[in-house]
């Protein structure tokens, strides 16, 4: 792919990953919600590298500062920090092979991440947003901010999982992306479905958690 097409892709990408953020997001639980961003910075990985996931993260977070977002520069960062350790670690792994057994494990392994970095910078940041003593959060850590985190996670790593193939089939068709010379590549077959299953699964049984928790 050359550097227009992939600067043009990146741009696009990160536009859709502001759309998905201004349209879809979803109230979990506290002052946590869901907005499937993380799906569109991963794929943006998994077709152009983790360095574009990285920009993609940085410029769709930096719109959603300056336009729909109360947050300010505190949740620039959190949103920054947390799409990266999710996007860049699957981006990592999955680029090592382009294979579904890559894909899945990548995927578990940003979930896992991602929740861990996301509960040290919660407690260390969520004390200055909410303007609360540290040990008014140190409660919510466990039964509220873990399992937000990877019920995110799943629901995003079955996403991404579902449409990866119809969408990089239709860019090589279109000619945005060349076609794989590997073999090997990444294709929606009975694995990838089964991991999907598996992941929503997981999002439904931690979603009911959350909300009996709270």
């Amino acid at each position: 792919m050359n550097r227009t097409k992939k600067i043009t892709l990146t741009a696009v990408l990160s536009a859709l990953a502001f759309i998905t953020v201004a349209l879809c997001r979803i109230p979990v639980v506290l002052f946590l919600s869901y907005e499937p961003k993380d799906v569109i910075i991963t794929l943006g990985g998994f077709i152009l590298g983790p360095i574009a996931a990285v920009i993609i993260s940085l410029v769709s977070s930096f719109l959603e500062m300056v336009t729909i977002s109360s947050t300010g520069i505190i949740g620039f960062v959190m949103n920054v920090i947390q799409s990266c350790a999710y996007a860049c670690t699957a981006t990592l792994i999955y680029n090592k092979k382009h294979t579904v057994k890559n894909a899945i494990i990548g995927l578990v392994c940003a979930v896992i991440f991602m929740t861990v970095v996301m509960l040290v910078w919660n407690y260390c940041i969520t004390p200055i947003y909410m303007k609360v003593d540290r040990s008014q959060v140190v409660p919510l850590l466990i039964p509220a901010i873990l399992p937000f985190n990877i019920l995110k996670g799943s629901v995003n790593m079955a996403l991404i999982l579902l449409v990866y193939k119809p969408i990089i089939t239709a860019l090589r068709k279109s000619g945005i992306v060349p076609e794989s010379k590997s073999s090997s590549s990444f294709g929606l077959n009975a694995w990838a479905v089964i991991a999907a299953i598996i992941a929503v699964t997981v999002a439904a049984i931690l979603f009911f958690i959350i909300k009996g928790a709270s």
